[in-house]
C-alpha cells in the first residue's frame, strides 16, 4: 500500500510543476531568442592557434591526444623544411583530428598542450547531417589569417563566443615553479595578441593585479 501513495505523490509533485512559472528562456529555432550569458571559461569547440607572425603553434607532439580520456583526437606530427616552415619548432602538426561524437569537453587537451596550440571557444552549438562532419580536420581547426576561428555551416557562432577561450588561462608555470605564480606567461595569438590577465594574476610589466 506504501508503493502505491509513493507513486500518487510522484505524480502530484509533477502536476503541480504544469501550474509553476516557467524558467526556461525563449529559444526559438530561427536564431533569434534570448540565449544566457556564457561563462568566460566555458568548454566548447576547439581551435587550433597561431602565433602573431602567423606560424602554427600545434608543434605535433601528441600529448593531447594522449591525456584525452575519450581518445577522441587523433594527431600526427612531420618534420618542418627549412625553406617553408609551419611553426617555430622542428615539427609541425601534420594530421589533426577531433571527433565530436566522442568529445566531452573535459579540456584536458588545453592543460597539456606545451605550446598553448588549442584552446576551446564558447561555442557549443552545432549540428551534424553525417558522421564525417563530426570529425573536424586541421584545415578546419586552424584559424584563418586573421586568427578567427573558422565559421563552418552548421555551426551557429554567437558575437563574443571566440573571446576568453580558456587555453591562454596560467596560474602558474607548467613546472609548478612559484616564481611566476600569477604572472602573465603565455604568447600571443594571431589576431588577438596578448590576452589580458584573470583576475588575481598580473603582467611583467606592470608588475600589478589587472
Amino acid at each position: 500500500m506504501s508503493d502505491v501513495f509513493d507513486y500518487i505523490r510522484g505524480f502530484a509533485v509533477t502536476f503541480n510543476k504544469l501550474f509553476e512559472e516557467r524558467v526556461t528562456g525563449d529559444y526559438r529555432h530561427d536564431g533569434g531568442g534570448e540565449k544566457s550569458p556564457k561563462p568566460d571559461r566555458l568548454h566548447g569547440r576547439h581551435v587550433l592557434n597561431r602565433y602573431e607572425d602567423g606560424m602554427e603553434k600545434c608543434i605535433g607532439c601528441e600529448l593531447c591526444a594522449g591525456v584525452c580520456p575519450a581518445q577522441c583526437i587523433y594527431v600526427r606530427g612531420a618534420d618542418n623544411t627549412p625553406d617553408n616552415p609551419v611553426s617555430p619548432g622542428e615539427r609541425y602538426g601534420y594530421v589533426y583530428e577531433i571527433n565530436y561524437l566522442r568529445c566531452i569537453h573535459c579540456d584536458l587537451c588545453v592543460e597539456a598542450c606545451p605550446t598553448e596550440a588549442i584552446t576551446e571557444s564558447k561555442l557549443f552549438e552545432f549540428s551534424f547531417t553525417n558522421r564525417n562532419d563530426a570529425i573536424y580536420t586541421k584545415a578546419e581547426l586552424v584559424v584563418g589569417d586573421d586568427g578567427r576561428p573558422q565559421k563552418l555551416p552548421w555551426e551557429d557562432w554567437r558575437t563574443g563566443e571566440d573571446l576568453a577561450t580558456s587555453g591562454w588561462m596560467r596560474a602558474t608555470a607548467s613546472s609548478g615553479n612559484a616564481d611566476y605564480e600569477n604572472k602573465v606567461a603565455w604568447s600571443g595569438e594571431l589576431g588577438y595578441g596578448v590576452r589580458h590577465p584573470e583576475v588575481g594574476q598580473h603582467d611583467d610589466e606592470t608588475g600589478g593585479d589587472e
